[in-house]
């Protein structure tokens, strides 16, 4: 069967009603004023609560109350302090790394140009090298043509020698006769 009318919003409502929260223990200070301000709080509520324990085994609800809490703001202050601090540290550190990088980038672009100014000077003194060499060449091709001159008028020599001696050789032979 459903609820109607005044059951229904009853019901909506309990369901709608938010879960008190449990004790937190925080800090060791705030406890001692929350421990003494707790039980005021539970006096008063056992005072105002009647007792109905004519049903025997059935337990009775009781009203949830909310502990008192110790200064919100000044905890939510220092909490937003220590985010500070750490968020700073945080970006103090990342600030550092870029301008690491920054410094480290600066110093590769130096090295980089002075890479390239090597190179450059390589790449002239080879073209210089190269013209040299073209300009060299008609004597080194003259070089080797009487290179190869002297080696052909070499092996004539030996080979006129060898004749001579052969014929020097007939020559004691005849002689001898």
């Amino acid at each position: 069967m459903a609820a109607t009318g005044e059951e229904a919003a009853a019901m909506d409502s309990i369901s709608k009603a938010p879960v008190p929260p449990t004790e937190l223990k925080l800090t060791a200070e705030p406890e001692l004023k929350r421990d003494a301000t707790t039980n005021d709080a539970t006096e008063n509520q056992k005072a105002k609560r009647p007792s109905n324990n004519n049903d025997g085994g059935v337990e009775t609800a009781e009203e949830a109350t909310e502990p008192a809490e110790p200064d919100i703001n000044e905890l939510c202050r220092d909490m937003f302090d220590k985010m500070a601090v750490f968020l700073q540290g945080e970006l103090t550190a990342t600030c550092e790394d870029y301008k690491l990088l920054e410094n480290m980038n600066k110093l590769t672009s130096l090295k980089y140009m002075e890479m390239k100014d090597i190179s450059i000077n390589i790449s002239r003194n080879l073209q210089d090298l190269n013209q040299k060499y073209a300009s060299l060449q008609p004597y080194l091709d003259q070089i080797n043509q009487i290179e190869e001159q002297v080696t052909a008028l070499e092996q004539a020599a030996y080979k006129l020698d060898t004749y001579s001696k052969k014929l020097e050789a007939k020559f004691k032979k005849l002689e001898k006769r």
